[in-house]
């Protein structure tokens, strides 16, 4: 046998020991002990042998593992995370090299290689716990074999998967004169998105491909696309370019972002969470930074959960302003067009090239709500804000902007999102914040999800009733409440929508309601059906007022929370009057400046 620099013998493991080093020497007998819970723990991986894993790591809130998604802190995060992973792909230790830095401590590099091919490496502490009698990883970081495609994150992608439109192609009759401010192309230089990627959620038509709703046998019996819809185009249009498809919730009808039939996308933000849905691979493939912007849908939260999720920007944009030709619907009475983007400066961007041809800074007048039973009153826009410049001393974050905020809509939230809100509309960047009564917001959320259920079953209920057994068991029973909505019900629910719209517009009369993007912090991939449920329910009773109002709604990444082993993004939302999308916007990023830079 070798010896290390220090002079103790290679522990007799094979050739697969590489070096023994460090500034002390360790027992023989306890680098074979040390070897014999290496390889246990490797074998555990193996066979995913649960009381093994937990075993070979140290007991404690200070456990740290860390991987590409993020790291988990404590032996509990790290337990209910492996009960959910499902395994480790299979692969075999090839190298391994030990550095002794004291006689209870000992840091472990390992080099593995996969059986699929491809290589990774495991940096493990291990230390002796429980009194010394054994030895368990305290702390480990793990580089996986690169995957070629996140099936989680997207159903199709390329380099990129279609290229931005010609620009030659797209060049209005104002092109050579310079076109407008708003122009997908001037003519001169680059275009508003020119060199930047775009996750399109697989609701949307792209041309040579079919769209899958988050569904493989929905796929399967899809037709290609013949063009891009029209969201895709002013994309495109504006020199962006798709490079992917990626997955959605099954039919967009679920705000959590888990799908049983392609995965769960990671929360780069929040290690072991979800990542907020339905919009969940534009969300993930723009957090990771495998695109610019996440072309998604937001009906009841799809684009402000996911955002306030992951910490990302988002906007829902006003109903109707943005067309949604090529889009497959859910409830069209709310569904709207949005992007998710890692800046404010890229959402605006992405948000101009779209809203440019509707009137007053993205708004466009509302059709009426199918079936036609009743409108929701008028799709004037109200008071629109004055264009807002950048935040400069305390209390000017735009000038003429007026907030509000409704307690009694916060007080679904979680405690800990509850008190950091609060806190944060007391800054000073907000000047006055006005408290406003926006009335039985319960009776409000019945209502929303009383049309909705309705709209979505006459959308896709045909084909459901086909497909028995194909939808994960919560989104089958969002449908099957939504089979049963009777037209009575519908209408009734119609009206009391248009009632709470007209109240919200007086109460409101302009303002810029501020609350919490989300209920909660992302919650935990492992998290029962029931807490998901809660969650669910106490989010969308926020969310709604955007979606009964149909007003634009902002995410900004601003707030932080505790949460188990940190802390966890969640988003501030700005709902703003009809048609005050990109003041909106830009009311927002001056406020997330200010707030962000606050000593």
């Amino acid at each position: 046998m070798g010896r290390h620099s220090s002079g103790a013998p290679l522990p007799r493991q094979g050739s697969v020991v590489a070096s023994v080093t460090g500034p002390v020497e360790l027992d023989p007998a306890e680098a074979d002990a040390l070897l014999e819970a290496f390889r246990a723990y490797e074998a555990a991986l193996m066979t995913n042998d649960l009381a093994v894993l937990d075993a070979s790591f140290a007991p404690g809130a200070a456990t740290l593992r860390g991987d590409a998604n993020g790291l988990l802190v404590g032996h509990d995060r790290i337990s209910a995370f492996r009960g959910v992973r499902g395994g480790v792909p299979a692969r075999t230790i090839s190298e391994v090299h030990l550095r002794v830095l004291s006689p209870t401590a000992v840091l472990v590099v390992s080099v593995s290689a996969f059986a699929a091919g491809g290589s990774g490496l495991q940096t493990q502490l291990w230390e002796k716990v429980d009194g010394g009698s054994r030895w368990a990883i305290s702390a480990a970081h793990v580089t996986g074999a690169a995957p070629a495609l996140n099936k989680a994150v997207w159903r199709v992608v390329g380099a990129p998967l279609v290229p931005a439109l010609p620009a030659a192609a797209v060049a209005g009759p104002d092109a050579a004169a310079g076109g407008g401010a708003g122009s997908a192309s001037t003519g001169r230089g680059p275009r508003a998105l020119e060199g930047l990627t775009v996750a399109v959620k697989d609701l949307y038509d792209v041309a040579g491909f079919a769209v899958g709703a988050g569904i493989p046998e929905y796929l399967a019996e899809a037709s290609v696309a013949t063009s891009d819809a029209d969201a895709v185009h002013a994309l495109r249009a504006a020199g962006a370019a798709v490079q992917g498809i990626a997955q959605t919730d099954e039919f967009a009808y679920s705000i959590a972002g888990r799908n049983v039939h392609y995965g769960t996308p990671p929360n780069p933000a929040v290690a072991g969470a979800i990542p907020g849905g339905s919009s969940s691979g534009p969300a993930t493939a723009v957090s990771l930074g495998q695109a610019a912007i996440g072309l998604a849908t937001d009906t009841a939260g799809s684009i402000r959960v996911p955002a306030s999720y992951q910490g990302l920007w988002g906007i829902r944009t006003t109903h109707g302003a943005v067309s949604t030709r090529g889009l497959l619907p859910l409830a069209p009475s709310f569904d709207t067009v949005g992007w998710l983007t890692r800046s404010a400066a890229v959402l605006r961007a992405a948000a101009e090239v779209s809203l440019q041809d509707a009137p007053g800074a993205g708004f466009a007048p509302m059709p009426p709500l199918s079936p036609g039973l009743v409108t929701f009153g008028s799709n004037e826009p109200v008071l629109a804000p004055k264009t807002t410049s950048p935040a400069g001393e305390a209390g000017e974050a735009g000038e003429g902007a007026q907030f509000v905020v409704s307690r009694e809509l916060v007080a679904s939230c979680a405690p800990e999102v509850q008190r950091a809100f609060l806190a944060l509309v007391e800054e000073p960047v907000f000047g006055s914040v006005d408290e406003v009564d926006l009335g039985d917001l319960d009776a409000v959320f019945a209502a929303f999800r009383t049309v909705q259920g309705a709209e979505a079953w006459r959308a896709d209920g045909e084909w459901i009733s086909a497909h028995p057994g194909v939808l994960a068991p919560d989104v089958a029973e969002r449908f099957d409440i939504g089979a049963a909505v009777t037209a009575e019900s519908e209408a009734a629910g119609r009206q009391a929508l248009a009632e709470a719209r007209a109240r919200f517009d007086e109460v409101l009369a302009g303002r810029i309601l501020l609350l919490p993007s989300a209920s909660s912090a992302a919650p935990g991939v492992n998290a029962p059906a029931e807490e998901i449920g809660a969650v669910r329910a106490a989010t969308l009773r926020m969310t709604s007022v955007a979606g009964t109002g149909g007003y634009p709604a902002v995410s900004a990444p601003v707030l932080r929370v505790p949460a188990p082993g940190g802390s966890a993004p969640v988003g501030l939302c700005l709902v703003g009057p009809r048609g005050s999308d990109l003041a909106l916007i830009d009311l927002a990023a001056s406020l997330a400046d200010a707030l962000l830079s606050r000593p």
